[in-house]
């Protein structure tokens, strides 16, 4: 079988694969697969901002780490906290020259808001999409470069290595394509479609863990799981809509079923701005409490039109579900949000697996500790991936030769996929661990997810895009109620 040969693979087109891809040498070859559209992925939902010591008159690097390590439970892993912080305002600032535009304040000075866990106002953003702006600035960055060939709607299907090189097969366009690497960086974001409610986007399935997984590399503390506080109480829909933490920091409420403050009770001094961690269990507590589990935000009290202009797609949306967030508090709800565990790297996005790299939310590189602080994750995924480009620009030389290789490799058609199997194990994940992990739960499921990855492994089905992302889930899942268990 003939596989045609790239440098390197990028799988997942969110602002770590896209960083990586501007900031690798010109003259290796470069295939990114975006698994749907490019726009479709975690990155582009970040609402907050990017984090980062921009003002150094009113705050500093040790500041900062001292912020994550609390928020992180002194959890996270010094050296690349230290490297995050240190080095991530250079990335910020060089996003200037990708078209970036950060709101601004009358001076022209970047202006910086405040979010839960920050002693600081050193968030850069863009009104409430960053993510959005960031992404869409990168790839119209990305499509400007001759050595980089973009696949949508690209699905990989399969990925094993056979000495240097790594060989995959890619669903695309109803049909099988075959490529071959020295080096694969997987940006494939997080795990949020392993539960039943979650802010991620639909192809936040773990794809790069379980592939990672299977290749031999080291997955770590995969039950580091974040539930954000504040996502909309949507329970008809599987993705729930995030309401910023921003909106906290900028003097937001949260209320009981009683539309009472109750933070204050839990949190004296910080309330409402406590890490989102923190917020979740405290909303546990109050349900607890009061015995009903609905919970409201509360900005009306602010000036409408300052609302309307920091917030304006959170308002329009929270507008479209019946409510106006300058006049009513709006209904929320803890929400699966963020993988602070994954495929474990160095300081240089290194797996253990030579040759293969993770970035963003897929890798584990231990600066978030046990909980992310907010506005860190678009921070860690400008530093590590620019980091792994400039790794492969000192260790990967260009292919010479045949534009091709030949490889066996298994043939794609098998078995149909059984139903029900994706959604069989959200439902277990969402019992077992929820906010706080529901140890007798955990165990008496595990067996059954245990079962249904061992079906998939070995049941001889065709590699689809659906099984793929069954075979992911399930394997995921597995990792997760291990760990707790």
């Amino acid at each position: 079988m003939k596989f045609e040969k790239y440098d390197v693979i990028i799988v997942g087109s969110g602002v770590s694969g896209l960083y990586a891809a501007l900031n690798l040498n010109l003259n290796l070859k470069i295939l990114m697969l975006s698994k749907k559209e490019l726009t479709l992925c975690n990155s582009a939902l970040a609402q907050g901002g990017v984090a980062a010591v921009m003002d150094k008159k009113d705050d500093n690097y040790d500041l900062h780490i001292k912020d994550t390590l609390i928020a992180g439970g002194y959890k996270n892993d010094m050296d690349n906290l230290r490297i995050l912080v240190e080095q991530g305002p250079t990335d910020v600032k060089n996003l200037l020259k990708y078209g970036v535009e950060f709101d601004r304040r009358d001076d022209g000075s970047i202006d910086l808001t405040l979010e839960g866990g920050h002693s600081r106002h050193r968030i850069a953003h863009h009104k409430d999409s960053t993510g959005y702006e960031i992404v869409t600035s990168l790839i119209d960055s990305v499509k400007k470069l001759s050595n980089v060939t973009v696949l949508e709607n690209s699905h990989l299907v399969a990925a094993e290595k056979d000495g240097e090189d790594f060989y995959t097969a890619v669903y695309h366009d109803n049909d099988y394509s075959y490529y071959t690497s020295k080096a694969v960086i997987f940006a494939t974001g997080g795990i949020g479609r392993v539960y039943d409610f979650t802010t991620n986007s639909a192809i936040a399935t773990g794809d790069g863990i379980q592939f990672a997984y299977n290749l031999g590399a080291e997955i770590k503390n995969l039950s580091y799981i974040q539930f954000h506080p504040t996502a909309f109480a949507d329970r008809e829909n599987r993705e729930c809509f995030l309401v910023s933490e921003a909106v906290r920091g900028e003097g937001a409420y949260l209320l009981n079923c009683n539309k009472e403050r109750f933070m204050h009770k839990y949190e004296p001094e910080r309330k409402e701005l406590a890490p989102r961690d923190v917020v979740s269990k405290c909303m546990m507590e109050e349900q607890k409490a009061t015995g009903k589990d609905e919970f409201f935000l509360d900005i009306s009290y602010k000036d409408a039109e300052f609302v309307k202009n920091r917030f304006p797609m959170i308002y329009s949306r929270v507008l479209e579900k019946g409510y106006d967030m300058t006049k009513e508090p709006i209904p929320i709800y803890p929400c699966q949000h963020y993988l602070m565990g994954g495929i474990s790297v160095n300081g240089q996005g290194e797996t253990t697996v030579k040759g293969l790299y993770a970035a963003g939310e897929c890798a584990h590189t231990g600066v978030h500790g046990i909980n992310r602080l907010a506005s860190n994750s678009l921070l860690e995924a400008l530093v590590f991936s620019r980091l792994i480009a400039e790794k492969i620009n000192e260790t990967t030389a260009p292919y010479e030769g045949e534009d091709t290789a030949e490889h066996d490799f298994r043939d794609p058609k098998g078995e149909k996929l059984p139903t029900g199997l994706r959604t069989e194990v959200r439902h277990i994940m969402q019992k077992s661990y929820f906010v706080v992990p529901d140890i007798d739960a955990a165990k008496e499921y595990f067996p059954r997810v245990k079962e249904i990855k061992e079906q998939l492994e070995t049941g001889g089905y065709e590699l689809t895009p659906e099984y793929i992302e069954a075979l992911s889930i399930a394997t995921c899942a597995f990792i997760v109620l291990n760990e707790i268990i």
